[in-house]
């Protein structure tokens, strides 16, 4: 399997996980602001915490995909 093919396929898998972090991270907001005008601050805290984790593994992916791109182009 060529890099090419191998790189194309590996940014459509990591496409698809960044678009479902990014919804669960929208459902993370509109539940926090529910909770938030609700006045259960409790919920806050691990929401937050979520949204960082999920913040970090797409700086990650993002990260891994330029790091794979820098190195496909020197193989060239």
């Amino acid at each position: 399997m060529s890099v090419r093919t191998q790189g194309s396929t590996l940014f459509s898998a990591i496409l698809i996980l960044v678009g479902t972090t990014i919804v669960v991270q929208l459902w993370l907001l509109t539940f926090s602001m529910e909770a938030l005008l609700s006045h259960r601050f409790a919920i806050l805290i691990p929401a937050a915490a979520a949204s960082t984790i999920l913040l970090l593994l797409n700086t990650a992916l993002l990260r891994y995909v330029f790091r794979f791109d820098r190195e496909a182009v020197r193989e060239s």
